[in-house]
């Protein structure tokens, strides 16, 4: 309640017609939707952000090769808008990580996120720092100038769905099981202006990386948000990633950070809406194509190409993006290709790893994990968003080429990955993406089927093994991806090129009159929904 304006605090809200003004602790921006929000905060004439804000570039590096080349020629063709977003973060009091430091959220996580907190950000991932219990929400370019710039933030206030769990993941189910089985049940827009609280004894069996996965794709189902409570799993996360101050605070805090016992006992007192699940029956989930609630059992999947026929054959497995590349979604995956290697096989398909952070990849690549993954095959990418948002280069495919790939990514709609509307994307975790990319067909079910080793025996994959929540060495120490604001801002100039395609500076708006405006130009008319209209600028791009 710390966050909202005090004249709430005694009101009646309504989910379906309240607003409230909210306070938060700090804002996000990203390389793309953050240009502008810098351009309309010139306009305020402030000196400094009012609350902690950072800048962080990944959304502009396109996936073409590997990362180290890939990150070198994204600086080149996006050079002055990283000059420019650099430029004004310095003057304005505001941290800017640079390409290649890593995803927003994977850093935000790292850096940032804590419990009991509220953060906006400029991406709709942004829910993601809900698995450090932190209700993290994203929001347009307006509202984060208007909340750096010192006003309340509005919000329509929500509805409230829980889901109880209950239970330890075992095997091959992982945290992204749990999320595709509440978008299955949910859908699309199930969560619409809702916050989804997960609570019972299961949350305490998933790592804090875990639970920001779960977290994280509750974009897809429309929720306002979601979050878990503080535990040990999150104290030992921040412990990781130097944060020791804020995990005694924490725990000194920590009955304010957890349901109300009253919750556990009469849930339907508290929640719009309930969803159970025992987490030791959950199977692996798979979703797609085309929408993330298109939800199934592994076990299902063979039917459901054969009955719907999909294509079988897969063209490329991805793992990684903001949802799916902590350290211990790492470990699992190279658990499997250690499998495959001692059999002498590779992934029968190109495999392609993102890392969330320089951090992550810097210390899969020390602890072997990375070698591992590239002993199947494996092709690293940038510490960036990429084929995830559609940046992806793939000349291979020709115009019009139906194809399958699957991803451990969040999102599926049509031309969503590539810009190429045939493109069908299943969704599923990293473990099971790397053992359909070992299998080469959607109707490969690692649980119940073979594969042939070099020698010509066939052999079953193990599920993976139990990965730790952080490294047992400590994560690596990373230098020279973030960059402080500047120690004197009068002197800092902000950088646009006077002939800029890109960039231009904003003209203030004459003040209002206080009458209608009549007779406006309607710019663009659109049904569906924003990745829809996205996927179809990218095809006409």
């Amino acid at each position: 309640m710390g966050h909202l304006e005090e004249n709430f605090l005694e009101k009646n809200l309504d989910s379906e017609a309240s607003y409230v003004f909210l306070h938060p602790d700090r804002v996000a921006l990203q390389d793309v939707t953050g240009q502008m929000v810098m351009l309309q905060f010139m306009q305020t004439e402030l000196k400094s952000a009012t609350l902690p804000t950072t800048i962080h570039c990944d959304h502009l590096i396109q996936a073409r090769t590997e990362g180290k080349s890939d990150t070198k020629l994204a600086i080149y063709e996006n050079n002055e808008v990283y000059k420019f977003l650099e430029s004004t973060a310095s003057k304005y009091g505001i941290g800017f990580w640079k390409p290649g430091a890593g995803i927003i959220h994977q850093v935000i996580l790292e850096n940032y996120a804590f419990p009991g907190g509220l953060m906006i950000g400029t991406d709709s991932h942004t829910p993601n720092a809900g698995g450090l219990g932190m209700l993290a929400i994203g929001v347009g370019g307006v509202d984060a100038a208007e909340t750096m710039a010192g006003m309340p933030w509005e919000l329509l206030y929500p509805k409230r769905i829980g889901v109880y769990l209950k239970g330890e993941m075992n095997g091959w189910t992982s945290a992204k099981d749990v999320i595709l089985y509440v978008a299955g049940k949910l859908s699309v827009s199930g969560g619409t202006n809702s916050i989804i609280e997960y609570f019972g004894p299961g949350t305490k069996s998933i790592s804090c990386t875990g639970k920001a996965t779960i977290t994280n794709m509750g974009a897809e189902i429309g929720a306002t948000c979601s979050i878990f409570p503080y535990d040990e799993r999150m104290e030992l996360y921040l412990k990781s990633t130097g944060r020791k101050e804020i995990a005694e605070l924490a725990n000194k805090y920590k009955e304010h950070l957890v349901g109300d016992s009253e919750i556990e006992k009469d849930p339907s007192k508290y929640f719009d809406k309930i969803i159970e699940i025992d987490l030791s029956k959950l199977e692996p989930h798979i979703v797609g194509p085309h929408t993330p609630d298109l939800a199934r059992p592994i076990s299902k999947l063979a039917d459901d190409v054969k009955n719907n026929n999909y294509l079988d054959k897969i063209s490329v497995a991805l793992i990684g993006s903001c949802t799916n590349s902590s350290y211990e979604d790492m470990s699992r995956a190279a658990s499997l290709a250690k499998q495959a290697q001692s059999k002498g096989i590779k992934a029968k398909i190109p495999l392609l790893v993102t890392p969330g952070s320089e951090q992550i990849r810097a210390t899969i690549e020390r602890d072997g994990q990375i070698d591992s993954l590239k002993s199947i095959g494996a092709t690293v990418l940038a510490n960036a968003c990429g084929p995830c948002i559609g940046q992806w280069h793939r000349p291979e495919l020709k115009h019009g080429e139906q194809n399958t790939i699957v991803t451990s990514y969040n999102r599926n709609f049509p031309g969503r990955n590539d810009g190429k509307r045939e493109t069908m994307n299943f969704i599923a975790s990293p473990e099971l993406v790397i053992a359909l990319a070992l299998g080469g067909n959607l109707s490969f079910n690692p649980l119940d089927d073979s594969l042939t080793a070099s020698d010509g025996k066939t052999f079953k994959l193990d599920a993976p093994e139990n990965a730790p929540d952080v490294p047992d060495n400590g994560f690596v120490d990373i230098k020279d991806v973030y960059i402080t604001p500047s120690e004197n801002p009068d002197a800092v100039q902000v950088l646009i090129d006077p002939n800029s395609e890109r960039l231009q500076k904003l003209e203030p708006f004459a003040a209002w009159d206080g009458k209608d405006l009549n007779d406006l130009c309607v710019m663009i008319k659109a049904k569906g929904n924003v990745q829809q209209i996205i996927s179809r600028l990218q095809v006409l791009g």
